[in-house]
């Protein structure tokens, strides 16, 4: 009791101590990023003579221009950099310092010639891109951040979709598959280039888009490729092939591609291509095929570098541990932690990599394990755990010391064992608690994303929004002897100003749905993960870690699938019905004294042809139990009924014999019933939004569902078939 309490005061003092810093940083952050009004003149150097109309452009986005007298104010922060530009004098970059006034000396261009400005703008686009590129894999952030500075600058379509592709680069480095699509497309409207269109395909694959990417190759000329792309092209008509699980078209592809590279001695795409060849083989179950080229892979990639030596390795060692050649498997392993030792005295091998030493170690454990040698697999799992522990692995130390508590059970060490099950029990916790923060981290790092990239798409649009307004500008100031075709040539410019401008807002408007979908999306209610996550502390702590793992095998099953769909506005009724058989089954699992459920499906309704925006059902079965169910004398019942309304119409209806929503209201906290509140406007929200979006596809309906003291509630949810 002493040593709780101890622990307890410890994690007070640390919480608040983290929030104060916490608000401090956010009041230092709030002082940097204050705007304030900034006042400046510009005129010529020699002559002090003031210049009027000036554009000023602030990088947030903020425009204005100077006055007769060559004065201007603009709203910006320290920090942000003034463009200031006029078609008689190079434009000028400043950056702002503190708020004192403004004075900017100008040399007329008549002096100083256009090419200056032209090549002063290339030079610093190029500073902008390389910025860009260096910090590619160091901050994506800033990195994103470089891209939007050199799009400030002016430039030609070439210059933007080298930017672009660039963005595309970066977007997919970081696992953001969807957005690296959208920059290579811009890319590809600017400039069509053979490498954005192969990265285009490529990133469809890795957005799971299969068919998309297999029609973006083939609509290239791969005849008319350079040698090297129209080997990365078969390699990808290949990729997508294997993933479609056409392994013929995808051998025929993978060597098309070999002979090509063979012919033009492309040698690393020689050795890629022998290991995905006997990858393809050996999923067809063709093992001396798949040896012989895994065979040729081996002896190529030791030839290139060590890295690419040992990835080989470990992927011919996974082959040997699927066809249980244990000896050979364990032969390679052994050399691939030779290699890995030479790796790390040069660059770091992160966790997640295939090919740490952990891993390898654990790897080369288990196959000792299957060959029956447990005294040797014991100082491998054990070195495994060690290194796992010091480089923070906690999924490989899990592993290692789930697999060393079966061993030392095997072998009748029981204090061993027990011991080794106390440490999985601690690391089950510690990873638990490290996912969580991951999730946490990713969906920070999603927002952080998406405010750069809407800074790009603002200062692209305030770029042609400029120009245009330049351009404008410029035929009002011809001679009188044109101004008719200046007011002509003005009215065109307005007309397709507001044309694009249309297009624009209905664009950002589509953009705003998605984000806002996505932000909606991402907010399942985290008072069922967290009670979830207390079931399973229930459980360690009781020593029923049977109960616990499965709990957590269903609860992680369930996560991984919310994951999965996050990214979609609709998914097959038939997952939302599996979807909701397992979230039912955790909660019927809780409280299986309180309810007991059933989902019913017509016979007649084919699953497969309707769409279902995903988890819409969740938060009223988690209402029915929470809110009615839970506080139910005797035991109730849940029930989930799907229906033909129509030939294109279903009905889903959600009912309980709970106490009712009246009743349920007067037993509520006032923070339980913020939470709920603010779950059912969420739902709202993202109905509506998919409504607008797909033309009044969903209706729901809420009211009682019997007229007795336990009222309980009906929820029907209509489903238009697309």
């Amino acid at each position: 009791m002493k040593i709780s309490r101890t622990y307890c005061f410890l994690l007070l003092f640390c919480l608040v101590g983290f929030l104060s810093f916490g608000q401090q940083n956010e009041i230092g952050k709030r002082t940097n990023e204050a705007v304030f009004a900034i006042r400046g003149s510009v005129y010529e150097k020699s002559s002090h003579t003031p210049y009027r109309d000036v554009e000023i452009l602030v990088n947030g986005g903020k425009y204005t221009r100077t006055n007769f007298d060559g004065t201007f104010n603009v709203m910006a922060k320290i920090g942000d950099e003034l463009i200031i530009s006029h078609k008689d004098f190079e434009t000028i970059y400043y950056t702002i310092k503190s708020n004192e006034r403004i004075t900017i000396e100008v040399i007329d261009s008549k002096q100083s010639g256009l090419r200056s400005k032209l090549k002063g703008d290339f030079k610093r686009f190029n500073q902008m891109i390389d910025s860009a590129d260096a910090y590619l894999k160091k901050d994506a952030e800033k990195s994103i951040k470089f891209i939007g500075n050199a799009l400030n600058v002016d430039i030609n379509t070439e210059q933007s979709a080298e930017a672009h592709e660039l963005l595309g680069d970066i977007y997919r480095h970081w696992k953001q598959f969807d957005l690296a699509i959208s920059a290579y497309k811009i890319s590809l409207q600017n400039a069509k280039t053979s490498s954005a269109q192969l990265k285009l395909a490529k990133s469809y694959l890795d957005n799971d888009d299969f068919t998309t990417s297999l029609y973006t190759y083939k609509t290239m000329d791969q005849k008319s490729l350079p040698n090297y792309d129209r080997v990365v092209w078969f390699e990808g008509v290949g990729d997508a092939y294997v993933k479609i699980k056409d392994y013929t078209k995808a051998i025929t592809a993978y060597e098309d591609g070999l002979e090509v590279a063979n012919k033009h001695l492309i040698a690393p795409k020689v050795t890629d291509l022998n290991s995905k060849i006997a990858q393809v083989y050996s999923v067809q179950g063709q093992t001396n095929k798949a040896k012989s080229y895994f065979s040729n892979s081996l002896k190529l990639a030791e030839k290139e570098n060590k890295k690419r030596a040992v990835e080989e390795q470990v992927k011919v060692a996974e082959f040997n541990s699927d066809n249980a050649d244990y000896e050979s498997e364990i032969v390679l392993r052994k050399l691939a932690i030779e290699g890995i030792k030479d790796i790390e005295n040069d660059s770091v091998i992160s966790n997640e990599s295939p090919i740490t030493s952990q891993k390898q170690n654990y790897k080369i454990g288990n196959a000792y394990l299957l060959s029956n040698d447990l005294t040797k697999a014991i100082p491998y799992l054990e070195k495994s755990r060690e290194e796992a522990g010091e480089k923070g692995d906690l999924d490989v130390k899990l592993d290692a010391t789930r697999k060393l508590s079966e061993v030392n059970a095997r072998l009748g060490n029981t204090e061993k064992t027990i011991a080794y099950n106390d440490e999985y029990k601690d690391v089950v916790d510690e990873l638990y608690a490290k996912k969580i923060q991951k999730i946490s981290q990713a969906a920070r790092f999603s927002r952080n994303i998406a405010e750069q990239q809407n800074r790009i798409t603002s200062l692209e649009s305030d770029r042609a929004l400029s120009k245009s307004t330049y351009e404008l500008t410029q035929e009002r100031n011809k001679s009188q002897q044109l101004i008719i075709y200046s007011l002509i040539g003005g009215l065109v410019l307005l007309l397709i100003t507001g044309f694009l401008m249309f297009k624009y807002i209905k664009q950002q408007r589509l953009a705003n749905n998605l984000l806002a979908l996505k932000s909606l999306r991402s907010q399942m209610n985290p008072h069922f993960i967290f009670n979830a996550l207390n079931s399973v502390n229930t459980f360690i702590a009781t020593n029923d870690e049977r109960t616990a793992n499965k709990y957590l095998s269903d609860f992680s099953q369930l996560m991984r699938a919310v994951l999965e769909n996050s990214e979609e506005d609709f998914i097959p009724l038939k997952k939302e019905i599996e979807l909701l058989n397992l979230y039912t089954k955790l909660e019927h699992f809780r409280f299986q004294d309180k309810f007991d459920y059933a989902i019913d499906v017509d016979e007649t309704i084919d699953v497969e042809e309707f769409q279902i925006p995903p988890m819409l059902l969740q938060p009223y079965i988690e209402n029915a139990v929470w809110h009615g169910l839970r506080y139910k004398k005797d035991k109730g019942h849940l029930h989930i009924h799907i229906q033909p309304k129509s030939k294109d119409e279903i009905t889903i209806t959600i009912s309980d014999d709970g106490i009712g929503r009246e009743r349920s209201k007067t037993l509520k906290t006032d923070h339980q019933k913020k939470q709920n509140s603010k779950g059912m406007t969420n739902i709202k929200k993202r109905v509506a939004i998919l409504n607008e979006m797909y033309k009044d596809k969903v209706d729901v309906t809420i009211a009682d569902f019997q007229e007795l003291e336990d009222a309980g509630t009906k929820v029907v949810v209509t489903l238009k078939k697309d």
